[in-house]
């Protein structure tokens, strides 16, 4: 009876082991199957950014209505011969308004 008993342990034990035991067990690889899968996305997601990043790159190179809207909005430039007036004061004298 008692022999039985061990041999069962014995059995399960290296269920056990054959499962979670070893250089990686169970747990781990689900870990990294997890993992991987979060890499995965987030593959994915840099991948369409840069995609979207390289159109933009492309189009400001390439394309003169972006490049003048950039040169509008970030530098203040105008087209053609329009004129851009600046009044200016003494620091003192002049008031922002918010």
């Amino acid at each position: 009876m008692i022999a039985r008993i061990i041999f069962a342990l014995a059995i399960l034990g290296g269920l056990v082991f054959a499962i979670q035991g070893g250089e990686y067990s169970t747990v781990d690889l689900y870990r990294q199957y997890k993992r991987g899968k979060t890499l995965e996305a987030q593959t994915d997601s840099l991948s369409r950014e840069v995609d979207s990043l390289r159109k933009i790159a492309h189009a400001i190179k390439t394309d003169p209505v972006t490049q003048e809207r950039i040169a509008r909005e970030e530098f203040g430039m105008v087209r053609g011969n329009k004129e851009i007036l600046y009044r200016l004061g003494d620091p003192d004298t002049v008031s922002v308004k918010r």
